[in-house]
């Protein structure tokens, strides 16, 4: 028996999108290819292709990311077989969680901080888009959490981060950082998955709820932690306006912050829902990408 789309996730994607949408966006909560992302910090697109090639994979590119390959007809497991991948030569990825880190565009020298950063995806993407030149903080609040993101970095070759078992909220105000990737704890609402052997995921009025004013006071400390005239990026797997744009504006006109637009060449090959803030994306889920939201913010100079 098929787990069943939560009640209340429909109703709330019936009343901010409407019932054909909605009907659209429940289509997309089904099982994807396998994604992974090159690693450049030990190897290059190039040679993982021929890893592919040799293993017999079938895969394609992606247009909007080099570094990225999607595989056809295999599970997880046939990546993890390959050759290179203990190594750290490559990463299993889905291809809208790549989206934020594309976003961040860390550059060699600047400070980062990572305030959610467990098992490390995102992190190891920033390090590896920086050349190991940017000097990363990732914060985890949970030791065993903690301990996974450890082994990712160390196994992916991040050599300049810096892991902190704390919550990132907790963090002294004097820290300042250049610019700082908050992919907040959230309902996950497009990464439903409506499969055999799948369990039916629980939503409720009250765990929304909760889990936006956290998001709001995550989005609030990373503003106060953010350099002034600088910008961050803020991104959820939900698709859920109430932990979205709805945090957004709660917040930002508060802290002096502002949105800006996103103008990466992946808004051009992304299938995106409609949004009511100009220059955030919110992407649809469909049989290729998780449903995912990603803003960019600036915090203004006094």
């Amino acid at each position: 028996m098929l787990p069943a789309i939560p009640a209340l996730l429909t109703e709330r994607l019936n009343a901010q999108y409407g019932a054909e949408l909605t009907t659209q966006i429940e289509a997309g909560f089904v099982r994807r290819p396998v994604t992974l992302r090159v690693n450049t910090l030990k190897s290059n697109a190039d040679a993982v292709r021929n890893v592919l090639d040799a293993a017999g994979l079938a895969y394609e590119t992606v247009p909007w990311y080099a570094d990225a390959f999607i595989l056809h007809g295999v599970r997880e497991d046939a990546v993890r077989a390959l050759p290179g991948y203990e190594a750290g030569h490559m990463y299993l990825q889905s291809l809208s969680s790549m989206m934020p880190a594309l976003v961040v565009n860390p550059q060699k020298g600047e400070s980062i901080l990572d305030m959610a950063a467990a098992p490390g995806g995102k992190t190891t993407q920033m390090a590896a888009l920086s050349g190991n030149g940017a000097l990363i903080t990732a914060c985890e609040k949970n030791k065993i959490r903690a301990e996974r993101l450890q082994f990712n970095l160390d196994r992916q070759g991040a050599t300049r981060v810096s892991v902190m078992c704390q919550d990132a909220r907790q963090l002294n105000d004097l820290f300042k950082f250049d610019k700082v990737l908050l992919d907040a704890p959230c309902t996950g609402s497009g990464t439903i998955l409506i499969d055999e052997g799948e369990p039916e995921r629980r939503m409720t009025a009250d765990w929304v709820a909760k889990t936006a004013a956290t998001q709001k006071g995550m989005l609030k400390k990373a503003l106060t932690l953010l350099s002034a005239g600088h910008e961050m990026v803020y991104s959820t797997c939900s698709i859920l306006r109430q932990e979205n744009e709805d945090v957004l504006n709660a917040v930002l006109p508060a802290m002096n912050a502002e949105i800006v637009p996103i103008e990466h060449e992946m808004v051009q090959h992304v299938p995106l829902l409609p949004v009511k803030i100009p220059g955030v994306v919110c992407v649809q889920p469909t049989e290729l990408f998780e449903g995912f939201f990603v803003a960019k913010i600036r915090k203004r100079k006094k």
